[in-house]
């Protein structure tokens, strides 16, 4: 007996009977209201670089939105009036490379002005904090970069990370501050160096007032913090790339330097002595090397190779003026050698001289000069690191 119900049922199949078929009344369907044809998906706009080069050498160049060809109507009548707002680069000094293209290269390097800030404002953050304090450890980390010659790029680094951490911290105790440096310079020498140094090593170099474990762990918390946002171009790379531009000759390999390296290595001496002043914050990275250059060259070899105004440079200009005076008064720089050091990239050795007493020089002249901006100068005792000259390298 069979049931009825809906169920199926296996049942015995004559092969003499036709198949009977069963027919499934169609579903109702649903009366919905009519849907507007979707439109395809917008894609990203396209930007395509005019070059609006002159004969006087680099002009502004536009980057020009254009819409997407699959966008545009049939019917061109029916097209509405659309305003693109365009955006206005300097145009890029770098010459055409076999690489890459030097458009894209230089936008790059421009973008990234825009997502790597800095600013000075950082020390309200932190009330117990002093702007010497920040000098004194900015310059016994050029010391150790020197004793383990490390390239410039490395220090720098180490100061940019030191900077943009602090920015994101709240009430940092002065006893901290040897570790978060010594530990951004860490992460720098495993960024750029071929062969970095052994994490014991920085640990030896503070005397024991830190170890292995604490800079693993605040090289964990610096990452964190920063986002691993870990490529800016600093101020030395800027440096080197408008020195190149300048020495540039055509036909040579744009990665080989062909500038002076003696003239290279005294305006990274006046670089560093900026860059030790709280005040250098105030300025991006690309004008404050365009600023140093400038007192080494002339205002339209600046505009040649970085593209920057007279107007967007000069207020950095004025303000590195006793920087630039202090340092005309001392012995000129030499190349030093460094062991293990091809010759044609000693300059790029990170050095060290007696900063801070250059540097007080400097600020006494900021104070009397009402043209230059003044940074504050902090009183009192502070602790100083050890000095590391008196180690050797390897313990």
């Amino acid at each position: 007996m069979s049931r009825r119900s809906g169920r199926l049922t296996l049942q015995t199949r004559d092969s003499n009977t036709p198949e009977q078929t069963v027919t499934v009344p169609p579903k109702k369907r649903r009366q919905e209201p009519l849907k507007k044809k979707l439109q395809p998906a917008a894609k990203k706009q396209s930007y395509e670089i005019q070059k609006c080069w002159t004969e006087d050498g680099a002009s502004p160049c536009v980057l020009i939105e254009t819409p997407h060809k699959e966008l545009e109507p049939a019917d061109p009548s029916s097209f509405k009036q659309y305003t693109f707002k365009n955006l206005f680069i300097k145009a890029s000094p770098i010459p055409r490379l076999s690489w890459a293209s030097s458009d894209d290269v230089w936008i790059k390097m421009l973008n990234k002005e825009l997502k790597y800030v800095h600013d000075k404002s950082y020390l309200l953050r932190h009330p117990k904090l002093q702007p010497k304090m920040r000098a004194i450890l900015l310059d016994w980390l050029l010391e150790v970069s020197e004793v383990y010659s490390l390239h410039r790029q490395t220090a720098y680094l180490a100061q940019d990370y030191f900077d943009r951490f602090m920015l994101t911290q709240q009430d940092i105790n002065k006893d901290c501050l040897q570790l978060i440096g010594i530990t951004a310079l860490f992460i720098a020498s495993k960024i750029e160096e071929i062969y970095p140094p052994k994490i014991y090593e920085f640990a030896y170099v503070t005397d024991g007032a830190c170890d292995m474990w604490d800079i693993q762990r605040m090289e964990l918390h610096i990452l964190k913090a920063l986002d691993w946002n870990l490529c800016p171009e600093t101020a030395i790379s800027w440096l080197k790339l408008y020195a190149q531009v300048e020495a540039q000759k055509d036909g040579e390999n744009f990665l080989v330097p062909q500038f002076i390296q003696e003239t290279y290595i005294q305006i990274t001496q006046l670089l560093d002595l900026c860059m030790m002043d709280i005040g250098s914050l105030d300025y991006s990275y690309s004008v404050l090397a365009a600023a140093a250059f400038f007192h080494f060259s002339t205002f339209d070899v600046v505009y040649r190779v970085s593209g920057l105004t007279l107007e967007s440079v000069a207020p950095c200009v004025r303000w590195m003026r006793p920087f630039v005076d202090v340092l005309q008064s001392e012995a000129t720089p030499q190349l030093k050698n460094f062991p293990k050091v091809k010759a044609d990239d000693q300059h790029n050795i990170q050095t060290h001289v007696a900063y801070l007493d250059l540097l007080r020089k400097a600020q006494e002249l900021q104070i009397d000069s009402p043209d230059c901006q003044m940074s504050p100068v902090a009183a009192g005792v502070i602790l100083t690191p050890p000095s590391s000259t008196e180690k050797p390298a390897n313990p």
